[in-house]
C-alpha cells in the first residue's frame, strides 16, 4: 500500500520508511532495525517480515539473469515498492509509467486478465485516471485518514451500491 499519510513512515524510529518525491512509500532495508513497528502500524497488512536468510546461489539467475532488486537480509519487513527501479529506468529513457511496459510495475505488465492499472493520477489522460473516471471505484479503509493511493474497481459496480 502507498498512502499519503502512511502510519508506517510516522512510527519508524530510524526513518527507514520514507516517501519518495513521487509519493511512493519506500524502505531503506540497510537502515531498518527490524523492530516491526511499521508492520504493526500498517492497517492494510502491506508488510511482510523476512524471517529467513536467503543464502547461496539464486537458482533463477541462469534462466532469468541477475535480479534488479537485491535480496533483503533476514530480519526486516518488506513491502511493495511499485517496482521503483522499473519506473526510474523508464523515466530516464523517456518512457511513460503505466503506458510503456518497461516503465510499469511488473504486476501490472504480467497480470493475465489486465486487471491492474498504473499511472499518474495527476494526468487526466493517463490510463489509470481514465479507468477511475469511467468506473465506480473505492479505496480500502479510507475512514482511517491514511489517504491510500491504491484504488479498486469492483467486478460488479452494483456492489458499490450495497
Amino acid at each position: 500500500m502507498h498512502c499519503e499519510k502512511a502510519p508506517c513512515v510516522e512510527v519508524c524510529p530510524v526513518k527507514a520508511s520514507y516517501y519518495r518525491d513521487d509519493g511512493i512509500v519506500m524502505m531503506d532495508y540497510d537502515r531498518c532495525i527490524g523492530c516491526r513497528y511499521c508492520q504493526v502500524a500498517c492497517p492494510y497488512n502491506a508488510r511482510a517480515f523476512n524471517w529467513k536468510a536467503f543464502t547461496g546461489p539464486n537458482p533463477a539467475v541462469p534462466e532469468w539473469g541477475q535480479p534488479e532488486v537485491e535480496r533483503r537480509s533476514r530480519g526486516v519487513p518488506e513491502k511493495c515498492s511499485f517496482c521503483y527501479q522499473r519506473i526510474d529506468r523508464g523515466l530516464e529513457l523517456g518512457l511513460t509509467p503505466g503506458l510503456d511496459p518497461d516503465a510499469t510495475p511488473a504486476c501490472c505488465v504480467v497480470c493475465p486478465t489486465g486487471a491492474r492499472f498504473f499511472g499518474d493520477l495527476n494526468d487526466p489522460d493517463s490510463n489509470v485516471s481514465l479507468a477511475l473516471k469511467d468506473n465506480a471505484s473505492f479505496r480500502l479503509r479510507e475512514n482511517l485518514g491514511t489517504g491510500p493511493r491504491v484504488y479498486y474497481l469492483p467486478a460488479d459496480p452494483k456492489e458499490m451500491e450495497a
